[in-house]
Parts: C-alpha cells; sequence; structure tokens
C-alpha cells in the first residue's frame, strides 16, 4: 500500500546510475520506491524496485501523480541535461508541497594537458565544428544529433544507444554502443578513425570519463557543452549516499 509506515514512499526521476543506486538502497532500507524512466531508451538499465515508464503530461501531472500515489519525497537524478524535468520536478513539488531533493553528480573539469573548447549549447558547438572542418567524435547522444545535421566540411563518427531518427550530417558514421568504456578502447576508436576533434556535454560521471582522458593523451581538442542552468534554491547533493540520507531524514520526520 502507498506510503506505509514502513518505510514512506519514494519517487525517484531516474535513468541515471546515481538513481540506480540510490533506489538500491532505498530499497534496502525498507522504503516503497517507484523509480520513473522518460522512456528514450529502448532498453534501459532498470533499478530494483517498482518501475514506471514514461512522462507525467507537465507540471500537473507529475503534481496529480505525487498526490495520489501518497510520495513522501521526491529525488530528482535526472541526467544533468534533462532540464524541462528538473524544472517540472520543482514546481509540481511546490505545487503539492511535496520535499524535493536534485541528486547531480559533479560536472567534469579540466586537467593539465586538457585542450577543452567550453560553449554554452549545442547549436553553439555546431556552429564551431563547422568552421573546424576535421573528423569529429560526437558522442552527445541521439537527440542532439540533427543540430548538426547542416554541417557539411566534417567528418562525423556519431556514438548513441540507440539509432538517432533525426536528420543526419550528410558525412557520418553510427556507431552504436553503451557505456561504461574503457580508456585503452576509446584511444584506440579515436586513433582509427584519425579523430581531430570530440564533441561531448559535461555529464560528469565516470561511465564515459575515458573519452576525455583519451583526448587528452593524444592531443584531441574536446568540444565542451556545458549543463543547462537549473532553477535556484534546489536542495542538492552529489552523490547517492547523501540523497539516501536525504531521504531517511525526511520520510522519518
Amino acid at each position: 500500500m502507498p506510503g506505509t509506515e514502513r518505510g514512506g514512499r519514494l519517487l525517484i526521476l531516474g535513468g541515471t546510475g546515481e538513481a540506480r543506486e540510490l533506489a538500491a538502497g532505498a530499497v534496502d532500507d525498507g522504503m516503497d520506491v517507484v523509480s520513473s524512466l522518460a522512456g528514450r531508451v529502448q532498453r534501459p538499465r532498470l533499478p530494483v524496485g517498482e518501475v514506471r515508464i514514461g512522462g507525467f503530461g507537465g507540471v500537473d501531472g507529475l503534481a496529480d501523480y505525487v498526490r495520489a500515489e501518497r510520495i513522501s519525497c521526491v529525488v530528482d537524478a535526472t541526467h544533468p541535461f534533462a532540464a524541462t524535468m528538473t524544472r517540472h520536478a520543482v514546481a509540481a513539488c511546490a505545487a503539492s508541497s511535496t520535499p524535493l531533493l536534485r541528486l547531480r553528480r559533479p560536472p567534469w573539469s579540466p586537467s593539465a594537458g586538457d585542450d577543452w573548447f567550453r560553449l554554452p549549447d549545442m547549436a553553439a558547438a555546431a556552429d564551431y565544428v563547422a568552421t573546424r572542418r576535421g573528423r569529429v567524435f560526437l558522442t552527445t547522444g541521439r537527440q542532439d544529433v540533427g543540430v548538426f545535421a547542416g554541417v557539411t566540411d566534417a567528418w562525423f563518427l556519431i556514438r548513441v544507444v540507440d539509432p538517432p531518427s533525426a536528420l543526419l550530417p550528410p558525412n557520418a558514421e553510427i556507431l552504436s554502443a553503451r557505456g561504461p568504456y574503457r580508456h585503452d578502447d576509446e584511444a584506440a576508436l579515436m586513433t582509427a578513425h584519425r579523430i581531430t576533434t570530440l564533441v561531448t556535454k559535461n555529464s560528469g560521471g565516470a561511465l564515459t570519463r575515458a573519452k576525455l582522458d583519451a583526448a587528452r593523451e593524444l592531443g584531441i581538442e574536446v568540444v565542451m557543452v556545458e549543463r543547462p542552468v537549473e532553477p535556484a534554491g534546489l536542495v542538492a547533493v552529489d552523490d547517492a549516499a547523501s540523497a539516501l540520507a536525504w531521504v531517511r531524514t525526511v520520510i522519518r520526520r
């Protein structure tokens, strides 16, 4: 039954490794956990506990779900670039008077020897790549591929989990793969394809960090798209252990 006294009812807006780690810890704690996935990946890695897949229908739909399911608290553990979901979570939790925590992994920072060119969004990255030409390793996910469709003077190796549905750049090869990725494999891949520019989002985390280390080792420039700005005033932590501690405090209170 939703909202049992034994452990409370936690809604995790997930899809990330941190979300799965939090779900496992909360279930071990005896909590009633629901993890919500957007459904954008065909074969997602599923967390333990109850899972729902698909959108809520905007802010009102999420607020209604929280009320109907008697959710004790919400942890937004979505991807750092899932800006719309984060805004919806803030508004829905405010409307339903539900405690909200943002679980976001720390961003990557350049190390000595890195050649990073930081840009605010994907459109700026596409404009920059168009001026550089060369051979591009595009690792921003399938939803952003279409932004680069008009870049005609560069060759792209596009790595995605699921095939992109958007229009592709005219000179492109699709590589279907899922992390984690090993440093040696990343270096070999970029060497074999004679990559001159790596384009990525500042997602953070260890799962896909190896490409940055390999790029530094090979002297490849990195176009780093920075994270979108999140709503002000969010209570946030950067690891699952801290999120679980917060959930315990809220539910026990």
